[in-house]
Protein backbone atom coordinates (compact mmCIF):
# COMPACT_ATOMS: atom_id res chain seq x y z
CA UNK A 1 0.00 0.00 0.00
CA UNK A 2 1.41 3.39 -0.97
CA UNK A 3 0.65 6.56 0.96
CA UNK A 4 0.51 9.69 -1.13
CA UNK A 5 -0.21 11.84 1.91
CA UNK A 6 2.60 11.00 4.31
CA UNK A 7 1.04 13.27 6.94
CA UNK A 8 -1.65 10.62 7.47
CA UNK A 9 1.00 8.01 8.26
CA UNK A 10 1.54 7.85 12.07
CA UNK A 11 5.24 6.94 11.82
CA UNK A 12 5.83 9.89 9.50
CA UNK A 13 4.10 12.30 11.90
CA UNK A 14 6.20 10.90 14.77
CA UNK A 15 9.34 11.33 12.66
CA UNK A 16 8.46 14.99 12.07
CA UNK A 17 7.91 15.50 15.81
CA UNK A 18 11.29 13.90 16.50
CA UNK A 19 12.86 16.16 13.88
CA UNK A 20 11.31 19.27 15.41
CA UNK A 21 12.43 18.38 18.93
CA UNK A 22 15.94 17.51 17.73
CA UNK A 23 16.23 20.87 15.99
CA UNK A 24 15.16 22.70 19.15
CA UNK A 25 17.60 20.77 21.34
CA UNK A 26 20.47 21.13 18.84
CA UNK A 27 19.84 24.86 18.77
CA UNK A 28 19.80 25.04 22.55
CA UNK A 29 22.90 22.95 23.31
CA UNK A 30 25.17 24.11 20.51
CA UNK A 31 27.68 26.92 20.90
CA UNK A 32 27.29 27.87 17.23
CA UNK A 33 23.70 29.06 16.81
CA UNK A 34 23.86 28.80 13.02
CA UNK A 35 22.59 25.23 12.67
CA UNK A 36 23.54 25.13 9.00
CA UNK A 37 27.21 25.48 9.90
CA UNK A 38 27.49 23.18 12.91
CA UNK A 39 29.54 20.71 10.87
CA UNK A 40 32.25 23.37 10.49
CA UNK A 41 32.67 23.80 14.23
CA UNK A 42 35.68 22.67 16.23
CA UNK A 43 33.41 22.01 19.21
CA UNK A 44 32.62 18.36 19.88
CA UNK A 45 29.25 19.42 21.30
CA UNK A 46 28.40 21.19 18.03
CA UNK A 47 29.41 18.12 16.02
CA UNK A 48 27.15 15.91 18.14
CA UNK A 49 24.29 18.40 17.71
CA UNK A 50 24.91 18.39 13.95
CA UNK A 51 24.80 14.58 13.84
CA UNK A 52 21.60 14.56 15.88
CA UNK A 53 20.01 17.03 13.52
CA UNK A 54 21.21 15.21 10.40
CA UNK A 55 19.78 11.87 11.52
CA UNK A 56 16.52 13.46 12.63
CA UNK A 57 16.11 15.10 9.20
CA UNK A 58 16.95 11.90 7.35
CA UNK A 59 14.37 9.73 9.14
CA UNK A 60 11.19 11.23 7.60
CA UNK A 61 12.95 11.34 4.21
CA UNK A 62 13.75 7.63 4.47
CA UNK A 63 10.18 6.82 5.52
CA UNK A 64 8.89 8.62 2.43
CA UNK A 65 11.40 6.74 0.27
CA UNK A 66 10.27 3.39 1.70
CA UNK A 67 6.63 4.29 1.16
CA UNK A 68 7.34 5.02 -2.50
CA UNK A 69 8.71 1.58 -3.26
CA UNK A 70 6.88 -1.72 -3.35
CA UNK A 71 10.12 -3.72 -3.12
CA UNK A 72 10.14 -5.53 0.23
CA UNK A 73 13.93 -5.89 0.24
CA UNK A 74 14.45 -2.17 -0.36
CA UNK A 75 11.92 -1.27 2.33
CA UNK A 76 13.72 -3.52 4.82
CA UNK A 77 17.10 -1.95 3.95
CA UNK A 78 15.63 1.47 4.60
CA UNK A 79 14.07 0.28 7.87
CA UNK A 80 17.45 -1.08 8.98
CA UNK A 81 19.05 2.29 8.19
CA UNK A 82 16.35 4.09 10.22
CA UNK A 83 16.88 1.69 13.11
CA UNK A 84 20.59 2.59 13.14
CA UNK A 85 19.72 6.29 13.21
CA UNK A 86 17.36 5.69 16.16
CA UNK A 87 20.17 4.01 18.10
CA UNK A 88 22.52 6.83 17.13
CA UNK A 89 20.13 9.41 18.54
CA UNK A 90 20.26 7.76 21.96
CA UNK A 91 24.07 7.76 21.70
CA UNK A 92 24.03 11.46 20.85
CA UNK A 93 22.10 12.11 24.08
CA UNK A 94 24.82 10.31 26.05
CA UNK A 95 27.48 12.25 24.16
CA UNK A 96 25.82 15.56 24.98
CA UNK A 97 25.70 14.57 28.64
CA UNK A 98 29.41 13.83 28.56
CA UNK A 99 29.99 17.18 26.87
CA UNK A 100 28.51 18.89 29.90
CA UNK A 101 24.92 19.63 28.91
CA UNK A 102 23.38 20.35 32.28
CA UNK A 103 19.73 20.39 31.23
CA UNK A 104 19.13 16.67 31.71
CA UNK A 105 15.38 17.14 31.36
CA UNK A 106 15.79 18.21 27.71
CA UNK A 107 17.82 15.12 26.91
CA UNK A 108 15.27 12.99 28.75
CA UNK A 109 12.49 14.56 26.67
CA UNK A 110 14.40 13.68 23.51
CA UNK A 111 14.94 10.12 24.75
CA UNK A 112 11.22 9.86 25.43
CA UNK A 113 10.45 11.13 21.92
CA UNK A 114 12.88 8.59 20.43
CA UNK A 115 11.19 5.83 22.42
CA UNK A 116 7.76 6.94 21.25
CA UNK A 117 8.98 7.07 17.65
CA UNK A 118 10.52 3.60 17.99
CA UNK A 119 7.12 2.14 18.96
CA UNK A 120 5.46 3.68 15.93
CA UNK A 121 8.40 2.61 13.75
CA UNK A 122 8.10 -1.04 14.84
CA UNK A 123 4.40 -1.08 13.95
CA UNK A 124 5.15 0.50 10.57
CA UNK A 125 8.00 -1.93 9.85
CA UNK A 126 5.72 -4.83 10.78
CA UNK A 127 3.26 -3.68 8.13
CA UNK A 128 5.69 -4.50 5.30
CA UNK A 129 4.52 -7.47 3.30
CA UNK A 130 7.03 -9.93 1.86
CA UNK A 131 7.36 -10.60 -1.81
Amino acid sequence: MTYRNFGSLPVYRKALELCHMSREIASYVSFNKNLMKLYQSNSHRDLIADSLLTDAILIPQKIALAENTSCYTERMKIATFINIMIRNMNSYCMGLEKEGVKEQEYLDLLRHEVKSFRKSFKIWRGSFSGE
